[in-house]
């Protein structure tokens, strides 16, 4: 197959960071493996960019031009942080379309690479070229009956927001242009398929999220029993059912086997006081503590020590499961069109949705299976790993990639 030029729209790229910016970073790589790439991104985070390439010299990179475009200050003034990211990634997807006509680029493929989902369009079909639109995600509702620890602004903002894809979904014209003009499209998981209704179209179902293989070690049984979740404190990851689950199960276990158990949350979040409430009103505050993020390589030392990952989010994606995999970590998540279809039961415990305290009792019971068999923990370490190897490189998203482009 000949080399192509694919001009890759990225808006999130950081080589340091994890999440979607460490996917921006990762799909260009992997772009690059096979074609020429002209990748397009913010400004921002030009200098992340240019300090990783010059610290991690590299052959790959002269298959890589970077584009830096950033919309005026007086359109983008109001935008903080993730506050009116999902607006300002609309106008800047509109923007780029002008921008690469100036430039008068020569390319073969157009592809929308990240930080989009089911009810974003994109634009970059009017370049007149083949278009590969994802890889794109779709998050599901979240289950009321796991809002309800929380604040009911969060159930107003969950319900609006599910509001505002759905006009989306329904009458947006830049949305349907999208789907019409694409000439493949990468699905994140089944829910975006029959929301979009593809079944017409060209389309894959692979899931987006990998890891860069850190682990060197073979699975081994650890010498303490050590769970560990990671991500923001909001809602949607459900770290109040990993705290309440992991209290029920100490409390399942005597006073001195107690001592060798721990669970380590790492995130920081709106929620991180209410976290600390739960903690504190269980009197178990010496097995369980918080650790505010860190360096990605500090993570992962912690996934290297560490027994079982529990992550029963709601969301779509997740990926630090990919991560906990390469670690031979089993999985413990709910089965949903995220997580829950990532883990096999070979590997982990997919928990099914139920009412609030059902649910907390079938996680405790997870981690009472993996704590009470040795054999149960080395199996579901080894086969962890091995769904990574299967299912989670890194190397598998840039060949299912390629040979999407060659099919174009």
């Amino acid at each position: 197959m000949s080399t192509k030029i694919i001009l890759a729209s990225c808006y999130a790229v950081n080589p340091y960071k994890g999440s979607e910016d460490g996917m921006g970073w990762n799909f260009i790589r992997q772009i690059a493996r096979f074609n020429k790439v002209i990748a397009v991104t913010r400004e921002n985070n030009k200098e992340a960019i240019e300090s990783y390439m010059l610290q991690n010299p590299d052959a790959i990179y002269n298959n890589v031009t970077f584009i830096y475009f950033d919309l005026p200050y007086w359109m983008r003034f109001w935008k903080k942080g993730s506050r009116g990211a999902m607006l300002y990634y609309y106008m800047w997807q509109k923007g780029i379309v002008n921008h690469i006509k100036r430039k008068k680029l020569n390319f073969d493929i157009v592809h929308n690479v990240n930080f989009h989902n089911d009810w974003t369009p994109s634009f970059l079909w009017k370049l007149e070229k083949p278009m590969v639109w994802g890889p794109v995600g779709h998050h599901p509702l979240i289950p009321s009956v796991y809002l309800k620890p929380y604040s009911f602004k969060y159930i107003i903002k969950d319900r609006l927001t599910w509001l505002i894809k759905n006009l989306f979904w329904n009458y947006s014209s830049g949305l349907k242009k999208t789907i019409k003009n694409a000439s493949h499209i990468w699905c994140m998981n089944t829910g975006v398929v029959e929301k979009l209704n593809l079944s017409g179209s060209s389309y894959s179902v692979f899931p987006s999220v990998a890891s860069e293989d850190f682990s060197k070690a073979n699975a081994i049984i650890k010498n303490s029993f050590h769970v560990i979740s990671a991500g923001r404190f909001v809602p949607l990851k459900g770290f109040d059912l990993t705290i309440r689950s992991f209290i029920a199960f100490l409390n399942s276990i005597s006073l001195p086997e107690r001592a060798n158990c721990k669970l380590t949350l790492v995130g920081s979040g709106p929620e991180k006081v209410f976290y600390e409430k739960i903690i504190a009103e269980s009197n178990m505050g010496d097995n369980v503590e918080i650790i505010e993020w860190i360096e990605r390589k500090e993570l992962m030392k912690l996934y290297d020590k560490a027994t079982v990952f529990m992550f029963p989010s709601h969301e779509g994606a997740g990926m630090v499961v990919a991560e906990a995999l390469s670690y031979g970590l089993p999985v413990i998540c709910l089965d949903n069109i995220g997580p829950g279809q990532y883990i096999t039961a070979k590997c982990g415990f997919v928990i099914p949705h139920s009412d609030y305290s059902s649910t907390i009792f079938n996680l405790k019971e997870a981690l009472n299976k993996l704590y009470l068999s040795n054999t149960l923990l080395l199996e579901m370490s080894t086969n962890a790993r091995k769904r990574y190897i299967e299912r989670f490189t890194w190397e598998s998203r840039g060949e299912h990639l390629n040979t999407i482009y060659n099919n174009l």
